[in-house]
């Protein structure tokens, strides 16, 4: 039981029970960030370090360890110039740690999730030929090589220091498959080519604060680190919400949030949601279906002409997206929902939003799955769509960064399977060697030309021998690919799509 004399506040850090994934118990750290006083016992919203947020929840006294109870730290506070208290002084050196830890966590794109790496055999088969290289920028000699391992073990490079020239890998480096008769493996290389001015080396740049969720940390208080809605009932779903979302206060005070599956508006009551549901005649997404096949629509809406439903949306999607804050102006957006159809109508099941005009070919603004059809496939064909939208508009796109954990998941997982099965189906013309470059790789799937080295680097396909780049498809990689394939059953049919790109940068304000 827990020590009633003991005063837990705001801010202090100790081991809190719960269960894991395989439901045993286990004590990881948790802060406390708000105390609730309840009649007859007090209650505790935790937040356990080092897991995501949307672990956070309300505990009991009982699942607190108070013998390892830590009391938050007083910072010490020193007279400014105005005789009045405040922080420390800053030093010069200390200002620029600080700038340097700001854009190093602008410029990272991780997933607190982690991610298992594909294994290949070629680090077991050919670690003695083609050392391993994974997440590194492409190596131009033997030396920059060697300072890639210790002991034989592969290490990331340190960047280059300023004003040394490092050459990388070019764009239109010609990529050359070499299909062995007697094994599944192949060996691709990459040869050098000409100097490329852009920066194609994996790095992710400091992303672009925008969105139709724009990401702003500045608001990033003890309010909108608690979840403050209990339940939402989503037509035949009841979701359990995952993070803070700015609905009006006085609806975050009632146990079940309602809202209209077609129009996404939302009521207080099952009795307002049934009165509206006589008024309501929408029974799909307002705007225009754009594709259908089988079962799956997907509508395209306007920000400006569909405000309401827009907002609304957002509203919701900020429910499962940490990383967003809700951005209200909707006009430069569009929403493309995808939906899955019965007799009753069209159920949403996903959706993303893109800018109007991007100018750094950002195809997706945010992207969300439901809780209730995630891990069915939806999310890979919301990205898969995204950049059939991109094929069409004759464009390479890329995501807004940065991608949450689950998306930079789907995003890897998309790009690893699109490109390999781009390699895998070369095929050799007139007896000679099939060949490609990064460029038409590129071109054929519309994924910029950063996320295609990216995802050859985490892959760990890149290596480097005798001077030149290689990439090596071993058989244990072809074996995955065929098998994640074979799973794949959503896919988008081209044939099925009928949409026409509008040039926004003719059309005033939209």
């Amino acid at each position: 039981m827990a020590d009633p004399s003991v005063d837990v506040v705001e801010g202090c850090r100790l081991p809190v029970l719960r269960k894991n994934q395989d439901n045993e118990d286990e004590w990881p750290l948790a802060e406390i960030l708000s105390v609730k006083d309840n009649p007859g016992r007090k209650l505790y919203y935790v937040h356990y370090i080092d897991f995501n947020k949307r672990l956070d929840e309300w505990v009991t006294p009982d699942r607190l360890d108070l013998k390892k109870l830590q009391f938050p730290k007083k910072e010490a506070k020193t007279p400014t110039k105005n005789g009045l208290s405040g922080s420390r002084p800053s030093s010069p050196e200390r200002d620029v740690k600080r700038k340097a830890e700001s854009v190093s966590l602008a410029t990272q794109v991780t997933a607190a999730t982690p991610v298992p790496s594909l294994p290949s055999s070629a680090e077991a088969s050919q670690a003695s030929v083609f050392p391993a290289i994974r997440d590194t920028p492409f190596i131009k000699s033997r030396d920059e090589h060697e300072q890639l391992t210790t002991n034989g073990t592969p290490r990331r490079l340190i960047p280059s220091q300023p004003g040394r020239k490092r050459k990388n890998c070019g764009t239109d480096e010609m990529v050359k498959v070499f299909q062995n008769n007697n094994s599944r493996c192949s060996t691709i290389y990459l040869l050098p080519g000409e100097d490329s001015q852009d920066s194609s080396d994996g790095i992710p740049t400091a992303p672009r604060m925008t969105g139709s969720l724009v990401s702003d940390r500045s608001h990033d208080d003890i309010v909108t680190r608690m979840k403050n809605i209990d339940c939402i009932e989503l037509g035949r779903h009841r979701l359990k919400p995952w993070y803070f979302s700015p609905y009006p206060q006085e609806l975050t005070t009632l146990p079940i949030l309602y809202l209209c599956e077609f129009c996404l508006k939302y009521v207080k009551s099952l009795k307002c949601l049934q009165r509206h549901l006589t008024k309501c005649n929408l029974r799909h997404p307002p705007g225009n279906e754009i594709y259908r096949k089988g079962t799956i629509s997907f509508f395209e809406i306007d920000g400006r002409k569909n405000k309401a439903y827009s907002q609304n949306l957002c509203l919701l999607a900020k429910c499962f997206l940490d990383h967003k804050t809700l951005y209200y102006d909707t006009d430069p957006f569009l929403f493309y929902v995808m939906t899955e159809y019965d007799p009753k109508g069209f159920h949403i099941v996903g959706y993303f939003s893109k800018e109007k005009e991007s100018t750094e070919d950002y195809n997706v603004a945010c992207i969300l799955t439901l809780p209730p059809y995630q891990r069915r496939g939806y999310g890979k064909l919301l990205i898969e769509f995204s950049y059939e939208l991109s094929k069409v508009e004759g464009r390479t796109g890329t995501p807004e960064k940065p991608l949450s954990d689950l998306g930079l998941l789907s995003y890897r997982s998309y790009w690893s399977q699109t490109i390999l099965e781009i390699l895998m189906d070369l095929k050799s013309e007139n007896g000679e060697r099939p060949q490609i470059t990064i460029n038409e790789i590129s071109e054929i799937t519309s994924v910029k030309k950063e996320d295609v080295i990216s995802t050859l680097q985490y892959l760990n396909l890149i290596n480097y021998y005798k001077g030149q780049y290689i990439l090596t498809l071993s058989e244990e990689i072809v074996d995955g690919h065929e098998r994640a394939m074979q799973k794949r059953h959503l896919r988008i049919d081209p044939k099925c799509l009928h949409f026409t790109p509008k040039d926004w940068s003719k059309r005033g304000k939209w």
